[in-house]
């Protein structure tokens, strides 16, 4: 009896010692990767803490070095603002960004003439009023030429600007014109019929709804609309009749929606002469130095977006490699 009770008691502290020892390798293990874990995280801090560091020194050099290119005194050049892309108030050919372009290059004594180099297919018909308003406006408070230079397109809303200048010059291929105004949606009234679709839409106001293509228009709607475009289509009109004078020749397809090349905008009186933007700086401005006045993306947005983006994948790299996100 008793050496089976020596037999137990020597059993019972090997089994307990071993349980331990498992406890205590894995308590180690636990404790050995969460501080390789906590380590990986300040690695990541400090890192993250130091590239916005860079970044910020980046953008302040950037903005000091643009504000000292803006702020350089120039000499006699011929100063540019292009007008590309769609006229519309969020896009680069808004009226705020033009605008302010044409306030810096009509007040810098070393402009000889502003020059709109476009390559618009047209847009908003008030965002190219406004900006129209203002070249006339800075053309009578400063006495400088304005002259347009169409590269692809110069058409609608663009050309609605174009007919500010006091010479529009063209390529002889260039597309210039269309001078209308054009209201554009869909109606799905009768695939709803076919289909069993239900319009639910509720006004206060008779003609709240006008132009839902969801619901019919009716013959009242459709000869107000109409009437808003004539409205406008004439005011366009007035515009370019105002801008070119007794130089165009006005025939029936001139203001309906027409467009041609070049050289036969020419002979309709809708531009003056063929050139590109270099010969209008050298022969007809006499300087041959171009400076650009247009509104661009400065280095410290580029950087901004270029680091942003980079640290953005990073960070997730980072996160996913730590599994925090998967």
């Amino acid at each position: 009896m008793s050496s089976d009770d020596d037999l137990s008691a020597s059993r019972v502290p090997t089994v307990g010692s071993s349980a331990r020892s498992g406890w205590d390798s894995a308590a180690e293990e636990f404790a050995r990767l969460y501080m390789l874990d906590r380590r990986s995280e300040r690695r990541w801090r400090v890192f993250f803490r130091l590239a916005w560091l860079v970044v910020f020194a980046v953008l302040a050099w950037a903005l000091i070095v643009d504000r000292l290119h803006a702020t350089a005194p120039s000499g006699p050049h011929t100063a540019l603002v292009e007008v590309r892309g769609e006229i519309d108030a969020e896009g680069e050919a808004s009226a705020e960004l033009l605008v302010g372009a044409l306030k810096n290059a009509f007040e810098d004594a070393g402009a000889q003439a502003v020059v709109l180099r476009i390559n618009s297919p047209g847009g908003s018909p008030v965002q190219a009023g406004i900006i129209y308003d203002e070249i006339k406006r800075l053309k009578a408070l400063h006495n400088k030429k304005v002259y347009a230079v169409v590269e692809e397109v110069c058409a609608s809303g663009a050309y609605y600007i174009a007919a500010a200048a006091d010479d529009i010059y063209t390529d002889k291929a260039s597309v210039v014109g269309s001078i209308g105004v054009l209201m554009d949606s869909f109606g799905f009234t009768g695939a709803m019929e076919k289909y069993g679709v239900e319009r639910r839409l509720l006004t206060a106001g008779a003609n709240k709804g006008i132009g839902d293509p969801f619901s019919p228009l009716t013959d009242k709607q459709r000869a107000y609309l109409q009437s808003t475009l004539d409205q406008i289509h004439q005011q366009f009109i007035a515009v370019v009749k105002e801008g070119r004078g007794d130089r165009l020749k006005v025939t029936p397809d001139t203001f309906s929606g027409l467009f041609w090349n070049g050289e036969e905008a020419i002979k309709l009186g809708l531009a003056d002469h063929l050139g590109n933007l270099d010969y209008v700086a050298r022969e007809v401005v006499q300087a041959e130095d171009i400076i650009d006045y247009t509104p661009k993306e400065n280095v410290a947005e580029r950087l901004a977006k270029r680091f942003g983006a980079s640290i953005g994948a990073g960070a997730i790299h980072a996160l996913n490699s730590m599994g925090r996100i998967r």
